[in-house]
């Protein structure tokens, strides 16, 4: 009965789906991590992290998992194909649906009883164990009716409930070796089979989390993306209808002037600081993180090719940050600008 009242009680607060695992090891995600480390040694620092996520602590009896879709939000057209949704959409801002519905749903768990149990669950690993969603080639975990736009939610806690039955099949089915659509479509040659990555080579991460210069072969690849990237679930046929866009994302049309390529590059330390950093976050902390925001833009905006920016890449020759100046003098020869 509680597991029932819990699984209904997350569908009124909006998440899509809701399911329980038993608090195992999660071995075949070792397994997995493993192989991905196998194929990619240069990425082994960017994965070693993870092996923390795979014990539940040790008083944890079960696994309570949610899924939250984020199909239904509308991307401003200025911000698509620069900034990635799952970023536009964080289920973490205080001031998400998302976020509230996680804080109600956990005090109605605590109110039963359920306490919850400190500590790092792999979300996505613990989904699709629930059989709430299944994986993709891309990586992305796909629900039946979001497709992979969604977000998981994993709570260790230490009551012992009934948990549900164990998928027999954990990949989606559309990934046939027929489809290889968002291997091809990759921009930066990412993905070298399916269901694999080389982390290192995934445009989201180095928007975020890249080397202090990045080679000029990748610098193109990279086109328009200054944080994030959606190009392999874009092209997903299983991704083909999920998304509504029927609604605003709290803040976001506010928010949007901020993300403007000629604004980002000539934004201030303290609007950075107080304004675009606590809600991109990844990559280190604003201080180490302001030079790649405007590195990211003034590339793109040597990808867009657009006149209007020639100026601003010009400005950039004499920044006072040599990676900037670098990234100028790339951008002039590249458009042959005088």
């Amino acid at each position: 009965m509680l597991e029932m009242n819990i699984k209904q009680k997350a569908l009124q607060l909006g998440f899509a789906s809701c399911g329980i695992i038993p608090a195992a090891v999660f071995d075949e995600y070792n397994r997995h991590l493993e192989e991905r480390i196998r194929t990619f040694p240069q990425s082994k620092e960017n994965y070693d992290w993870m092996f923390n996520n795979s014990a539940p602590p040790e008083s944890a009896k079960s696994i309570i998992v949610c899924l939250q879709r984020v199909n239904q939000y509308k991307t401003p057209n200025s911000l698509k194909g620069r900034i990635g949704k799952m970023y536009l959409f964080d289920e973490r801002l205080p001031f998400a649906p998302e976020y509230r519905a996680k804080m109600e749903f956990e005090t109605y768990l605590k109110l039963h009883g359920v306490n919850i149990i400190e500590g790092s669950l792999p979300d996505r690993w613990a989904a699709v164990k629930a059989g709430l969603a299944k994986f993709g080639r891309n990586n992305f975990i796909y629900s039946p009716e979001h497709g992979s736009y969604v977000c998981a939610s994993a709570w260790a806690v230490d009551k012992e409930l009934n948990c549900d039955p164990e998928p027999q099949d954990i990949y989606l089915s559309e990934c046939s070796d027929a489809c290889q659509k968002c291997i091809h479509a990759c921009p930066t040659l990412a993905f070298s089979g399916a269901f694999s990555m080389d982390m290192k080579r995934c445009l989201a991460y180095l928007t975020f989390d890249a080397e202090d210069t990045l080679d000029e072969t990748t610098r193109a690849q990279m086109g328009r993306w200054v944080y994030g990237c959606d190009v392999c679930q874009d092209v997903c046929p299983a991704n083909r209808d999920k998304c509504t866009e029927n609604i605003d994302f709290p803040l976001l049309a506010q928010f949007e002037e901020y993300l403007k390529p000629e604004n980002l590059l000539t934004m201030s330390e303290t609007t950075f600081v107080t304004i675009i950093h606590p809600r991109f976050w990844y990559g280190g902390s604003a201080q180490e993180t302001l030079w790649r925001w405007r590195s990211n833009t003034l590339r793109a905006m040597i990808n867009s090719r657009k006149e209007e920016y020639h100026w601003l890449i010009r400005s950039c020759l004499d920044h006072e940050d040599e990676r900037l100046r670098e990234l100028a003098r790339w951008g002039c020869a590249r458009l042959q600008l005088p």
